[in-house]
């Protein structure tokens, strides 16, 4: 009883603050700087965490000023605001996203690149977009699993998200992503969405949840210098293995 009580008071709490980020969207982005945007974006998302009784713990480097591809494992719809709050980055994600009621207005004003993943054409467009962007300077993150896994491995890398770095000299930065409960510091299941996971369902477990960890390790930076891209997916998968298994 006690759980759901506080549940529903982080939900409350957490509607408010997206609200907040809607109006802030809408009303004060058009008069700010992209990098006072991004700012926003980061703070925005680190209270967010907070509200949900998620702490965030950042391992290695965030990437300074772009260009830079993140790439990350992808375990849960609460990622990119772990993500977000280390570190503004663009993200590519599923176009679906960009028409859902109020989460569709904070993922566009993040900064979000939308692909239609049932067209599997679609990903040229994506990425010659993603090339314009490195190109100017911008750091764009993909979960190159393509959806999310429940966080026992990783899925093969898809290669071809790659080419925008390959194409613009940009280089790319691993990272890897765990929820941990904050007392034991074991692997949390509260925040998973996978499969027939529901997004309510989900969004409910995590805050029913105890305090939780959102670990969140960056790697070294690799050029992409002379790269095929298969190859570099299939690398940049053990490179981000390992970095998951280096969370604490």
């Amino acid at each position: 009883m006690v759980h759901s009580l506080k549940a529903c008071w982080r939900l409350l709490h957490a509607v408010g603050h997206a609200l907040g980020g809607w109006w802030t969207i809408r009303f004060a982005f058009p008069g700010l700087s992209p990098q006072e945007r991004n700012l926003r974006v980061q703070q925005w998302s680190r209270r967010l965490l907070e509200i949900m009784g998620v702490t965030l713990k950042v391992q290695g480097t965030p990437p300074g000023d772009g260009p830079v591809l993140l790439i990350c494992n992808h375990l849960s719809w609460l990622d990119i605001t772990a993500i977000h709050a280390a570190c503004h980055v663009r993200f590519v994600s599923k176009s679906g996203v960009k028409h859902w009621p109020l989460i569709g207005t904070l993922s566009t004003g993040a900064g979000s690149l939308y692909i239609e993943r049932e067209r599997r054409r679609d990903a040229m467009r994506v990425v010659h977009h993603m090339t314009e962007a490195l190109q100017g300077g911008d750091r764009i993150g993909v979960f190159p699993e393509g959806t999310t896994s429940d966080g026992n491995g990783l899925l093969p890398f898809h290669a071809n998200l790659l080419q925008a770095a390959i194409s613009s000299g940009a280089p790319v930065l691993p990272a890897a992503l765990r929820f941990a409960d904050a007392a034991t510091r074991e692997t949390s299941q509260a925040p998973r969405y996978i499969d027939d996971d529901n997004l309510l369902t989900s969004l409910w477990n995590t805050l029913r949840s105890p305090p939780l960890l959102a670990i969140v390790r960056f790697g070294e930076p690799q050029q992409s210098l002379g790269r095929e891209r298969r190859a570099w997916a299939r690398s940049l998968h053990e490179d981000v293995q390992q970095l998951r298994r280096e969370t604490h």
